[in-house]
């Protein structure tokens, strides 16, 4: 009785590793779209307005009440 053994051949291992290439593209691609077009804009959070600096340069620019 004669026993069979196979070896995988080059071509059956990049197959294997074509899902897991596919999946790094696809995920380096989500991150890159959520970087590039994050919809999050500290400064439209955080500008208050001009500050003393911006009111020392301007003497004609009025001075806000202090509390």
């Amino acid at each position: 009785m004669a026993i069979i053994t196979s070896v995988p051949s080059p071509a059956a291992e990049t197959r294997a590793a074509r899902p897991g290439l596919l999946h790094e593209i696809r995920t380096f691609w989500q991150l890159f779209f959520v970087a590039a077009f994050d919809p999050y804009r500290p400064e439209q959070h955080y500008m208050r307005g001009p500050g003393p600096a911006c009111r020392a340069k301007d003497p004609s620019a009025p001075v806000p009440p202090s509390h």
